[in-house]
């Protein structure tokens, strides 16, 4: 069974979103393999961003090495001497434990279009993921990026997150949960901007190649129902309850319910899931 809703699945954006990242950057290989060949190949590349847990937390900088302000020095040992042994204080037991924001590495793919030739890196498709748009990771991805826009490599990159903070643009962007952005090099520092609403398909947006190479099409509405198809998330997926934050606003919020009656997944407030009566027996 396909998703319930016409495009993007707002129930990916939660707990199942590392596993269909990962999918879906497969399924988008695997469509536009057969539209590049063979002159272009389409490589899935893997790297780790660093993710901080716990918010507020800003004196942590990757990359930097960090010393303490007091640290244990073990003297040389001396010719031992018999002395009359000091009553030494007790020492106190700290009242309170706290935890210490540690960054945890997140395994991202990215798609990398390279001509067969010379193995240059054409295009570079990136599916955001919740640690590119939080904390530290805003401004690692940032980083990234404008290295990225300082060379000749084509960046085409994939929000489908309703949360956090959005790519740094000059200008407003029009409102919309999704967007999709395209910075050609040969175009900068222009970027082409598709936003798109939680009740439209996903659209079709253009790959830019070498010139005088046409952009080959990349569907991305057909890659989400593929990923469905491979993994059947609608047996995965909590319809039952409200999508994963930040909170739809009354409008939108009683046009997904609307979409999972008609769907026949969301039942009435009459009535309970297998799956809410077993989390309700494990409640204390």
């Amino acid at each position: 069974m396909p998703s319930p809703f016409p495009g993007m699945d707002p129930y990916l954006e939660g707990e199942m979103w590392q596993e269909f990242h990962e999918t879906f950057a497969g399924a988008i290989r695997a469509q536009l393999m057969p539209l590049l060949r063979p002159k272009y190949v389409a490589l899935l590349a893997k790297r780790y961003d660093l993710d901080y847990p716990l918010s507020g937390v800003t004196s942590v900088v990757p990359g930097k090495t960090f010393y303490p302000d007091v640290h244990v020095v073990t003297p040389p040992r001396a010719a031992q001497v018999t002395a009359p042994v000091a009553a030494h204080p007790a020492i106190a037991t700290p009242p309170v434990e706290l935890l210490s924001p540690m960054p945890e590495p997140v395994p991202i793919l990215s798609i990398e279009i390279r001509d067969v030739a010379q193995r240059r890196l054409v295009t570079a498709i990136e599916i955001l993921s919740p640690v590119n748009k939080r904390g530290e990771g805003v401004h690692d991805y940032a980083e990234k990026r404008l290295a990225l826009l300082q060379t000749r490599t084509h960046l085409l990159e994939i929000d489908l997150l309703r949360g956090g903070t959005r790519i740094d643009l000059i200008g407003e962007l029009p409102p919309a949960p999704y967007y999709v952005f395209l910075s050609r090099w040969q175009r900068r520092p222009r970027t082409e901007v598709w936003p798109i609403g939680l009740r439209e398909p996903l659209p079709t947006v253009p790959a830019p190649l070498l010139p005088p190479d046409p952009d080959v099409p990349l569907d991305l509405q057909a890659a989400l129902t593929a990923c469905f198809d491979l993994v059947g998330y609608e047996q995965l997926l909590d319809y039952t309850q409200p999508p994963p934050p930040p909170e739809l606003n009354a409008e939108d919020a009683a046009w997904v319910e609307e979409v999972l009656r008609q769907a026949g997944v969301r039942v009435g407030a009459e009535e309970s899931s297998p799956r809410q009566m077993s989390i309700a027996r494990e409640s204390p």
